[in-house]
């Protein structure tokens, strides 16, 4: 296992670009290792990563970019998007894209978006920031259309502002998602 590869990818996700993973980092930066673990995992250098990796990856860096306590991680400094994803009911833009891997986009259609492991459904206010998330799960990923004032409207559907590209819902139906 290269660690300090590990490092920078951890780094990257706690840091830089939590939304890229599907992470919800709480006011103090944590998250769930094992939602880390599942965020790496969809990538096929990272399958086989697991909590120890992660303990060691923490043990062996010199530069002690992070810390594991009571199931949850955290970067420790460097960040560059604001530490908590809050969770305020707002009105969302107009339309917000999902990127996805292509073989779901036949359920997704007919089911909706569901949070599944996650406590929200995220998406991108976004056409590039919806690819990037999509490209952690289909090298060439499906990109969805999200009519979310119109859901938000009719159906009373909630929206979360996450951040400046990030919007949060519990659920989005089928009839308010399109593929691009």
């Amino acid at each position: 296992m290269d660690y300090s590869k590990l490092s920078k990818e951890v780094s990257y996700a706690l840091r830089h670009a939590p939304w890229e993973y599907e992470l919800e980092l709480d006011h103090e930066g944590w998250v769930d290792v094992e939602q880390l673990l599942q965020a790496l995992r969809f990538d096929n250098q990272w399958k086989l990563v697991n909590e120890h990796d992660l303990s060691m990856m923490i043990k062996v860096s010199d530069k002690k970019r992070h810390e594991m306590m009571n199931g949850k991680i955290r970067a420790l400094y460097g960040h560059s998007v604001p530490q908590k994803i809050r969770k305020d009911v707002d009105t969302p833009p107009s339309i917000l894209y999902h990127g996805t891997a292509r073989h779901l986009v036949e359920h997704i259609l007919l089911d909706g978006l569901r949070p599944m492991a996650r406590q929200y459904v995220h998406l991108s206010a976004d056409l590039d920031t919806a690819k990037l998330v999509g490209k952690r799960k289909d090298s060439m990923p499906a990109l969805l259309v999200i009519q979310a004032e119109k859901a938000s409207n009719e159906s009373g559907i909630r929206f979360y502002r996450g951040n400046d590209v990030v919007w949060l819902a519990d659920y989005v139906p089928g009839p308010y998602i399109s593929q691009l």
